[in-house]
């Protein structure tokens, strides 16, 4: 117990790492401890299909939002909170990839976590981001995701158009880091074969 304690705070002082054991040979995305890296990206034949993650919208009250709304679209999943100093200065450098990337169809989806609805309602519109967000302060939304570090905040799973977990960063994020990935798997066939 210690150690998975241990693990889990190393995980959070270091801003939760990846490698290239990242996910197991099953059918669904299943994440599994990092080795050291913030960044890692599969090809695809070692890409894992991720089960939908869907939860209440936080901008439009009542309406839910899943993963699934994007079928055929490459969709950039990013964890945030207002209270994350990284997602801070992310939140634009995303937004800009989103408008860039769109009408190539790219469709970003935040997950706003550990947060009250208003602050974050308020963090949207100051920082002008036009992406729906999941309200999900417990994290709930995320449960699907096997081993999947909830606590690490800001990170982002990038799904190809077949909805195959892509890349994981698990550090914030700049556009240049995050536009080359995007463009190049909007420029992949949503179908295989």
């Amino acid at each position: 117990m210690r150690v998975v304690l241990a693990l889990l705070a190393a995980l959070l002082v270091v801003g939760c790492t990846t490698g290239d054991d990242a996910v197991s040979r099953g059918s669904d995305f299943e994440f599994v401890a990092p080795d050291g890296k913030t960044k890692i990206f599969y090809r695809g034949a070692d890409r894992q299909r991720m089960p939908a993650i869907s939860g209440d919208s936080l901008m439009d009250e009542g309406k839910r939002i899943s993963s699934e709304d994007f079928a055929g679209k490459v969709v950039v999943i990013n964890l945030w909170g207002t209270w994350c100093g990284p997602c801070r200065s992310e939140a634009p450098e995303l937004e800009r990839v989103y408008r860039k990337t769109k009408a190539d169809g790219v469709r970003m989806l935040g997950i706003d976590v550990r947060d009250d609805r208003t602050s974050a309602q308020d963090f949207m519109r100051d920082r002008g981001l036009t992406y729906p967000s999941i309200f999900d302060p417990p994290g709930r939304s995320l449960l699907a995701l096997r081993g999947y570090p909830r606590n690490a905040v800001p990170s982002t799973i990038v799904l190809d158009r077949q909805h195959r977990v892509s890349a994981v960063f698990l550090t914030p994020l700049l556009e240049s880091d995050l536009l080359p990935v995007v463009r190049k798997l909007a420029g992949e066939p949503a179908k295989e074969g």
